[in-house]
């Protein structure tokens, strides 16, 4: 028998050994079921089980995110009716296709496609050599204003709106992120270069996120000065880094293959 339904204490290792088979695409959800007890988040998990065995997770909030296989991805398709509203669709670029198939007919249509997005990954052997030309450490609490409007300004480019204007909350996220030192800034001759955060974890991957260069600090190779400084710290805590980036980014995609990512899985994304 096949059925979805909330996760529960008696089904949440089945549901993380699921997610670890694949950790750099569901280093999200497998974060929100280690480190995030609220009910509100838990109420928001679900799980598809098939003669007991979990072999899928969804979660529904402001974000829809898939962990399943294709052809699972529509069992999903019926609880979503109950979780309308949400501002973006993301996942395996195949299961994510495939979900869409199921609920396009009854579904709002996305503004914005995000049809490949390369998932990369990085450990510590295939890091590449690096110059320790930038300054890197984590972000000051007096510099949340330069890191909101430079993260805002990476967010526009990438999904088309400004955070700023939609959510009170954002600067308040910033300088919350701060506070926990997950924002890591490159600095050159006194001024910050670069900027990024470290968003979701899980005991294999840690998932990188708002990597930025300004635009007037491009092309003088300090973004992979700066980007290979902060992994090399890392990668200290944790056993591998990952990203997802645009297929469309050519820049970004250079960026991190001069440093040794690879390219393990594809997404795609879907914005409301």
């Amino acid at each position: 028998m096949t059925r979805v339904e909330r996760i529960s204490p008696a089904t949440e290792k089945a549901a993380l050994d699921y997610l670890s088979a694949t950790p750099h695409d569901n280093v999200f959800i497998s974060y929100l079921i280690r480190f995030d007890l609220s009910s509100a988040t838990r109420h928001r998990i679900y799980v598809l089980r098939k003669d007991e065995a979990v072999c899928g997770v969804a979660y529904f909030s402001r974000q829809v995110v898939l962990a399943c296989e294709p052809s699972d991805a529509p069992s999903f398709a019926a609880e979503a009716r109950k979780h309308l509203g949400e501002r973006m669709i993301v996942g395996p670029r195949a299961s994510i296709e495939a979900y869409w198939e199921a609920v396009r007919t009854w579904h709002a249509e996305p503004r914005l496609v995000r049809d490949r997005q390369f998932v990369m990954a990085l450990q510590r052997t295939h890091m590449k050599p690096f110059e320790r030309s930038v300054t890197v450490r984590h972000a000051r609490a007096d510099e949340w204003t330069s890191v909101a409007d430079n993260s805002a300004q990476m967010i526009h480019a990438e999904l088309d709106y400004d955070p700023r204007g939609r959510s009170t909350a954002f600067s308040a996220n910033i300088r919350r992120m701060i506070e926990e030192g997950l924002w890591w800034v490159g600095e050159s001759l006194g001024r910050l270069c670069f900027f990024c955060n470290v968003g979701p974890w899980c005991p294999k991957t840690a998932q990188l996120q708002g990597i930025w260069t300004p635009p007037e600090y491009r092309g003088r190779g300090l973004a992979s000065a700066a980007l290979a400084g902060i992994c090399d710290q890392l990668l200290r805590q944790t056993p591998e880094l990952s990203l997802y980036v645009n297929d469309f980014n050519v820049p970004a995609i250079a960026l991190y293959r001069r440093i040794g990512f690879e390219t393990v899985s594809e997404f795609q994304t879907l914005l409301f």
